[in-house]
């Protein structure tokens, strides 16, 4: 790290988290736990009995990456949609009682609100159960969205496109935000879902995993090398600002539109759960750039934090003292 960023560099950025706004947009889901046991096979089926001890809701989906920019300190404000269901009132109850203004929360009542309900016991996922509907969103509500932004331009320092391939992702959202965030100065970085990158175009930060890089080339990547040339051909026919790919236990990739390439190796020490760990990524990094951070700086830190994601269990979001404390 400190050929990059020394420790009290490190803290003077995270000090100014506090007057950074990060505005994420995207696909907001609500991610359910239910927690048990199994102790037999059911008599009917060669399935595990799990006998529920506990349940949980939690926010997911670009929620969880607001959830992550939240609990390190940012200013965050999100827009998205929800159902007219229970679940949908759960989540803006849950976002007003965090402070976080719900204005750019569009309820559609034909949709149902995204849940993700998994069942672990012995902290094994069973089974995982999806309740959505992935048609595109309605054209009156994705210039809510545009106007919702546009409204609040002036106090953004980066934008978060979290593109979960649920429907609120479209080439007219990405256009219209860009518009706004390259009039304003705003970073706009996209967490891309689609195979297809010419859908992000010009955007200034993509963060694909190693798999979702290798759909978009269409090749796969078998070593530093293939990462490197990979990398490159995709910042230079997309025209991207920069490319941070994540490489699991490998770490980071950066490819900036200069040339530069720069690895960071991983600082995770145990692996429990790499269940939003992406989230956490791009939350902190485009936190660490509203606050000043270069695009190396943020990628060091970024890393740090999601090294302390994938030690814990389901969509846990990552807190300020936590990343201190790794550095």
């Amino acid at each position: 790290m400190e050929n990059i960023i020394d420790r009290k560099k490190a803290l003077d950025i995270i000090s100014r988290f506090h007057s950074s706004k990060v505005l994420v947009v995207g696909d907001i889901m609500v991610d359910q736990f239910i927690w048990g046991k199994v102790s037999r096979i059911s008599p009917e089926a060669p399935v595990p009995v799990v006998r529920v001890t506990s349940e949980s809701l939690l926010l997911g989906g670009c929620a969880n990456v607001l959830n992550n920019v939240f609990s390190m300190g940012g200013k965050v404000a999100v827009s998205g949609i929800v159902g007219s269901d229970n679940m949908g009132r759960w989540l803006t109850d849950k976002l007003r009682e965090m402070g976080i203004d719900t204005a750019g929360v569009i309820v559609e009542d034909k949709r149902p609100t995204i849940v993700k309900t998994r069942v672990v016991a012995h902290h094994q996922q069973v089974v995982r159960f999806d309740r959505e509907d992935k048609s595109p969103v309605s054209g009156n509500s994705l210039q809510r969205i545009i106007e919702y932004i546009e409204s609040m331009k002036d106090d953004l320092g980066a934008v978060i496109i979290s593109d979960y391939n649920k429907g609120v992702f479209s080439e007219k959202l990405t256009k219209g935000i860009r518009e706004i965030t390259s009039e304003s100065g705003i970073i706009l970085c996209i967490d891309p879902k689609q195979s297809d990158f010419s859908l992000y175009r010009g955007c200034d930060l993509v963060t694909p995993n190693q798999q979702e890089m290798e759909r978009a080339l269409g090749i796969e990547l078998e070593n530093s090398d293939d990462i490197t040339k990979g990398g490159r051909t995709l910042i230079r026919k997309f025209d991207f600002g920069a490319l941070l790919v994540t490489r699991g236990e490998d770490g980071m990739s950066l490819f900036e539109n200069d040339g530069q390439v720069t690895h960071i190796p991983t600082v995770a020490r145990e692996v429990f759960d790499v269940t939003g760990a992406g989230d956490t990524v791009i939350g902190v990094f485009a936190l660490c750039v509203a606050a000043g951070a270069t695009l190396k700086e943020a990628s060091v830190l970024a890393n740090h934090a999601a090294g302390i994601a994938v030690g814990k269990v389901g969509t846990a979001p990552v807190y300020q003292d936590e990343l201190k404390k790794a550095l």
